[in-house]
């Protein structure tokens, strides 16, 4: 019993309760909900969110965050059309790519880790920087007209199953076990936890931030390559928004603002609670523009409950 109740009271265990739950009910209300074409297109749209949810989870666990990647995505998808059309190699044209998203990680860690510049303000900013840069170097314009030998990436099935899937689950599985049993990655929840005593215990805590935002950069770069080819077109649009998505998900999934907490198992779960409660909206034909207003709803709730809890704790002990 002390073991079920202690699996109660794990954040993903009670995400996991609330997504049944509206499975359960979604089923009596609308028949679509349950066909195999719905749930397929619900995971499909919320596969690239999850794919960057495992690097902002990391950057959570360590005290910090990312706001560019929405930025990030649109940048890397507009450098992912102009080497297609360019004639560069596909593996070339992906290395390139990635190193791009490593390239934004690397500028958003150094400044963080060694300048000492606020998160929030530092990404803010690169959100800016690379959003503007997108529309500059594409003067407005989307990329289309990619070549199938691309676009597989993003639109082969798999076993009846869209590629982003895979890479979802796949990234999912590698993030959760590197977050969970890894000497490296456990550093972060060292780091967000207390990060003077992470210095005096002998943890580079400059380093390591600074590869959690390379880390962050590379999957909204791979997540750029991704929607590129499923769309077949690097959109200049692409993103927008998205940095408010995730980062809602991650805090609904048991991550904390301070730090020090976290999961990306709960990181991935929160993000198909989202993706949930759009289809769920749309199924019964709640306007599109209360989306948005839903979306703030849940991260200020999912702050809220993250504030009484830290409150909680600290009266408990």
């Amino acid at each position: 019993m002390a073991y079920i109740k202690r699996i109660a009271k794990q954040r993903e265990f009670v995400i996991f309760v609330i997504i049944a739950v509206i499975f359960f009910i979604m089923s009596f209300v609308s028949p679509v909900f349950i066909t195999s074409g719905n749930l397929l297109a619900l995971l499909l749209g919320f596969s690239l969110t999850a794919i960057i949810s495992v690097g902002m989870t990391i950057l959570f666990v360590g005290g910090g965050f990312d706001m560019s990647v929405g930025s990030c995505l649109a940048f890397t998808g507009i450098v992912t059309g102009w080497c297609i059309k360019g004639g560069v190699p596909l593996p070339f044209t992906i290395l390139i790519v990635l190193l791009t998203g490593a390239g934004i990680g690397l500028f958003n860690g150094v400044i963080i880790a060694k300048v000492g510049i606020n998160p929030f303000v530092t990404t803010l900013a690169s959100l800016s920087i690379f959003r503007g840069l997108t529309l500059i170097f594409s003067r407005g314009q989307s990329i289309s007209g990619l070549p199938e030998s691309f676009t597989v990436i993003g639109q082969k099935m798999v076993f009846g199953i869209q590629a982003p899937i895979w890479y979802a689950i796949i990234l999912l599985i590698i993030g959760d076990i590197l977050l969970r049993k890894s000497r490296f990655f456990r550093q972060y929840y060292y780091i967000g936890g207390n990060e003077k005593a992470a210095k005096l215990s002998g943890i580079a805590v400059d380093r390591v931030k600074i590869i959690g935002y390379v880390i962050t950069g590379v999957l909204g770069a791979f997540a750029g390559i991704v929607m590129t080819a499923r769309l077949a077109t690097a959109s200049v649009t692409a993103g927008s928004g998205l940095e408010l998505q995730i980062v809602t998900a991650v805090i609904i999934g048991g991550a904390s603002l301070k730090g020090g907490e976290g999961s990306v198992l709960g990181g991935f779960l929160g993000c198909l609670l989202m993706a949930l409660i759009s289809n769920v909206l749309n199924l019964v034909g709640v306007d599109i523009y209360w989306q948005t207003f839903v979306v703030g709803l849940a991260l200020l709730s999912a702050v809220l409950i993250d504030t009484l809890n830290r409150k909680r704790k600290g009266t408990l002990t």
